[in-house]
């Protein structure tokens, strides 16, 4: 089939199809510079002869008519390779956007496949069952052993309550009484109602 149809044309990848339009877009900018060049040359022809030579005023002018034209034409084919380009870009973006996409949901589908809803239950069941048989044996474990279990929790009570009461006591018992002062007393000696003396805390006491 080869020998009569020729090679299958292979595809155009959109780096292939970017970088062709980029090189006739330079190609474009190149010729378009240079028609530039030549219609500002023209112009200034025409107004060095235009009071002098008017045919050939006129020519540069037709000649730079012509040029403008070619400028014009090359402005729109660049604004479409440009606008091509941008499409491109922006579908192989899109491409790339998908085809990532598309990689993740087959990634999600292949973890999902070997998943079922009804064992992922039961399996959070049973972790559920051994965290609630480890807290017991925590608690089984933490738990003094001959040690107070049979001993009555009212009768310790009462017994700190005496020791308390038994501490009061004592420090009441510690604590040294306050001396008692009485004032000074005018003594009279007797039969002539003169005084003659205080009884001062000394003979109080």
């Amino acid at each position: 089939m080869n020998l009569f149809f020729g090679k299958a044309k292979a595809k155009t990848t959109a780096k292939d199809a970017i970088y062709k339009l980029r090189e006739t877009l330079d190609m474009l900018e190149k010729r378009q510079t240079f028609l530039e060049s030549k219609a500002d040359n023209e112009l200034k022809i025409a107004k060095a002869n235009a009071t002098k030579n008017r045919r050939v005023a006129l020519m540069a002018l037709k000649k730079k008519k012509v040029f403008d034209g070619n400028i014009e034409k090359i402005n729109g084919a660049r604004m479409t390779i440009e606008t091509q380009m941008m499409a491109i870009e922006n579908a192989n973006v899109n491409l790339e956007t998908m085809g990532a996409m598309r990689s993740g949901a087959e990634a999600m589908k292949n973890i999902h496949g070997s998943m079922d809803i009804n064992k992922v239950d039961a399996t959070m069941d049973d972790i559920r069952d051994q965290m609630d048989i480890a807290d017991e044996i925590s608690v089984a474990i933490s738990r003094p052993v001959g040690i107070g279990e049979d001993l009555d929790e009212d009768e310790l009570l009462n017994e700190l309550e005496e020791l308390e009461q038994e501490e009061l006591d004592a420090k009441m018992l510690e604590t040294p009484s306050p001396a008692v002062y009485t004032p000074n007393v005018p003594r009279h000696e007797p039969g002539n109602g003169k005084i003659v003396g205080y009884i001062t805390d000394e003979y109080a006491n």
